[in-house]
């Protein structure tokens, strides 16, 4: 038989703070406990699998009986940034936090970037992504200005309308930004924002796409590619890794487009890892302090997830969990520190396992690449496969 391991990243969806959260700003954050006041929130198979049985969830009636092992984990990289928490995912511990620009981009900067792409820049300086293509947007048309902002993330988001620059002039520009951000301005990932629309309803399309660091070191992806198996990337995996260690990678348009590939990836006769990120959740609701859309997202991707258990074969492994948090019901509408949920379950998993909080998200990949008989030693993290794989 062949080997597969769905991993599901569910983007911000958190559970609870963690000890040191206060440092950055986001004590008492705990994303799944406000989005389960939602009168939206209904994530029967979840439930089932163990979700609220996680150590201090904070909200919702545990399983009698849970058909994952279920458990959290802390963050061991410095930041709360969806890059960080996804390399640390795979193996890679980031000790300082990525840069972050709370008072703009310095003129310096701006100016060769501006230089360099031959346009002005509009804004410079942290913003939220749907109120700057309403403030600004409308001059950006009239002169061809770029618009970049940052945000309390280690982000250089660029936003333009598709009828001034065409999408694909504006990931040359994001390209041009990432040449020139490194080292001090190092920033995790340029994004770009594509809009479209008339003043004042301007609306961003799915044409996002981010530009990120390569990961400074090796990760569970290339030891796996280095041994030969499947490593496919599903919605901005691609983009957080640069690409680094992945066979193929699947865009996508949202939550449901993600699990709609996933899905039709579980049909199809590999070996190796299918690694799925749904920004949606963070992106859409979480950024946006909107916990009602944010519980009809989680949902709706619980019925999606349960599509997925008949699909499942006999030696496949499914791991849920997240990159951080983004609290909808506190008045920050940035990423939290928060620890992350844990669920890992498939006909090799044992049921009911509680895994407790472990220190690393590192421990995924080391997991994963234990699954596969590897030797992760190159990658940090302890493997929990002993306490739930079946004798």
């Amino acid at each position: 038989m062949k080997k597969r391991v769905f991993w599901l990243v569910m983007d911000s969806v958190g559970t609870g703070e963690m000890p040191d959260a206060a440092r950055y700003g986001d004590e008492g954050s705990n994303t799944l406990r406000s989005v389960s006041r939602s009168p939206f929130f209904q994530i029967p198979y979840l439930l089932r699998l163990g979700l609220a049985n996680i150590d201090q969830c904070g909200w919702g009636q545990p399983a009698a009986d849970p058909q994952a092992c279920f458990g959290r984990l802390g963050e061991c990289s410095a930041g709360k940034d969806t890059t960080t928490g996804h390399w640390e995912m795979a193996g890679l511990i980031s000790p300082t936090p990525l840069p972050t620009f709370p008072q703009g981009f310095p003129q310096e900067l701006i100016q060769e970037f501006s230089r360099e792409i031959g346009r002005g820049v509009l804004c410079n300086k942290p913003y939220s992504g749907t109120q700057v293509i309403r403030d600004y947007g409308q001059e950006h048309l009239q002169t061809g200005k770029v618009i970049v902002y940052t945000s309390a993330d280690s982000v250089f988001q660029i936003a333009a309308h598709e009828e001034r620059i065409p999408v694909e002039e504006l990931y040359q520009i994001c390209q041009t930004a990432r040449r020139l951000l490194v080292g001090k301005w190092g920033v995790g990932r340029v994004i770009a924002r594509p809009f479209v629309g008339r003043y004042p309803n301007f609306t961003r399309t799915a044409n996002r796409h981010d530009f990120s660091l390569p990961p400074s070191g090796p990760t569970v992806l290339n030891l796996l590619q280095q041994a030969g198996l499947e490593t496919i990337g599903v919605g901005k995996i691609g983009d957080i890794f640069a690409g680094s260690g992945l066979s193929r990678s699947l865009r996508t348009r949202s939550n449901d487009d993600g699990m709609e590939k996933t899905l039709q990836l579980a049909r199809e006769d590999f070996c190796g890892l299918c690694f799925v990120n749904l920004v949606e959740f963070d992106m859409t609701y979480g950024h946006r302090n909107d916990p009602d859309g944010y519980a009809k997202a989680l949902s709706a991707f619980d019925r999606q997830l349960e599509r997925l258990a008949p699909l499942l074969r006999e030696e496949d492994l499914v791991i849920v969990t997240a990159d951080h948090g983004c609290d909808p019901g506190t008045p920050s509408t940035d990423h939290s520190r928060e620890y992350v949920p844990l669920l890992v379950y498939g006909q090799p998993a044992r049921r009911g396992v509680n895994l407790g909080t472990r220190m690393g998200f590192c421990d995924i990949g080391a997991t994963v690449a234990d699954y596969f008989s590897l030797d992760h030693r190159s990658i940090a993290g302890h493997s929990f496969l002993p306490q739930i794989l079946l004798p």
